[in-house]
């Protein structure tokens, strides 16, 4: 199995760049051209340099833009055949892998997926009158200058930039400038190395809060590697988790269709009609190809269908800045539905073994319970070798009720799966 919920991922080595080879040419069999990309990554140019040769062995014609977050390559990928981001999203540094992208920035289906795994054992390789080209574009200015036609602030603000050392340092300092905001910039360079956890959770950003207290900020926003994610913090300085920025981004939009997935909380069906998906990017963004009207995760994941299919954290981060020009954003959340919903994450070894055990078709799906007061989610992670735990209530007693029983539940399939 290549694919898990966010594309190909791998720790580096060989394998991995010997797959990218053949990924590119199992691509290039369905598309003559195929627009590529990278994050930052110190292994991120061999393994770009392995796909496109895959590409053109097969007769493509590659788009190469170089580093770039993953929806600015979406976004390139307009008028094209496919496009291509060499990333590993938030994993840490010894990963690295491949996504693949639909023209209208949506990843690559389960069934395109298993067309991919098919012919990924087989050979493209054309004669030396066949083989393809690689031009140069520039992705960046042509995704800053669509978000630009979408996104104004009322007022100037003052806003906490951090973009782990990850892609989004060649977009989000220039843009939210542009824009309107004076970015205090936070691990802007393209260093290959995170000064960070990549992921953009409140426990890696221990920082952030007190920056936004002491400049007196408006908000703060916060990406991933490959910045298909953007997390944020209030004028208070306080991190905002997933669920609300979820209902933030929809209330503020007037968005009444969500596409959100099955570990989001309950609170965004008290402002909307709601969809629930597995995890992952791929499965909100295909939903919203036949309804609704906004989409996203709790990971951070955010999706404007009326601008690509593909999660924008770089668009989201400027949204966020204009609600930050026309809001007080603490205090909509302060008014907003909150219940106590807890996360936690095991690294087990075998963890699709785990949770197949306790009765999941799909572990990467997982199992989910709910009652009328709560709900529990085991998964396995589609990325790492984690189970992750997802548990709300109405009640915090209520949370705390149903992660016990969801960890009481892993324990007998942990076992089971040995």
């Amino acid at each position: 199995m290549l694919f898990g919920s966010s594309g190909i991922r791998r720790r580096f080595g060989r394998e991995l760049v010997d797959l990218a080879l053949r990924v590119g040419g199992a691509v290039a069999a369905g598309a003559s051209e195929i627009v590529v990309g990278m994050d930052t990554r110190t292994t991120s140019g061999l393994l770009a340099h392995a796909v496109m040769a895959g590409m053109l062995s097969a007769g493509a014609t590659v788009f190469s833009c170089g580093i770039a977050p993953t929806p600015t390559v979406a976004f390139g990928t307009r008028g094209v055949d496919a496009g291509c981001m060499i990333t590993a999203s938030h994993n840490p540094e010894p990963y690295n892998g491949v996504k693949l992208l639909n023209p209208d920035g949506s990843s690559f289906t389960l069934k395109q997926q298993a067309e991919i795994e098919r012919l990924v054992t087989g050979s493209r390789w054309r004669t030396w009158q066949e083989q393809g080209r690689i031009c140069g574009i520039d992705a960046v200015a042509a995704h800053a200058e669509a978000i630009l036609d979408r996104v104004s602030l009322s007022r100037r603000i003052t806003a906490v930039l951090d973009c782990g050392n990850g892609a989004a340092g060649v977009i989000s300092p220039g843009l939210l400038a542009d824009a309107g905001a004076t970015a205090i910039d936070l691990n802007c360079n393209l260093s290959g190395r995170f000064a960070r956890p990549s992921e953009p959770l409140e426990a890696n950003l221990p920082y952030v809060g007190d920056l936004v207290r002491k400049e007196n900020a408006d908000c703060a926003v916060v990406h991933d590697g490959d910045a298909d994610r953007m997390m944020a913090f209030d004028g208070r300085g306080r991190y905002i988790d997933g669920d609300r920025l979820l209902m933030l981004f929809a209330t503020y939009l007037g968005r009444k269709r969500v596409v959100t997935t099955v570990d989001a909380s309950m609170a965004i069906e008290e402002i909307a009609d709601v969809r629930r998906t597995p995890v992952g990017d791929s499965f909100v963004s295909e939903e919203l190809l036949s309804w609704g009207d906004f989409g996203g995760e709790p990971s951070g994941s955010w999706i404007f269908p009326e601008h690509s299919y593909c999660p924008d954290g770089i668009y989201a981060a400027a949204l966020l800045c204009e609600i930050a020009s026309e809001w007080d954003i603490a205090e909509e959340l302060d008014r907003m539905p909150r219940y106590t919903i807890l996360r936690e994450s095991f690294a087990i070894e075998a963890a699709r073994d785990a949770v197949t055990a306790i009765g999941a078709d799909e572990p990467t799906h997982g199992v989910r319970f709910a009652d009328e007061d709560g709900w529990y989610l085991i998964r396995a992670s589609g990325t790492e070798p984690k189970v992750r735990i997802t548990a709300e209530g109405r009640t915090p007693e209520k949370a705390k009720e149903m992660m016990e029983r969801a960890r009481s539940l892993l324990a007998r399939g942990s076992r089971a799966g040995r």
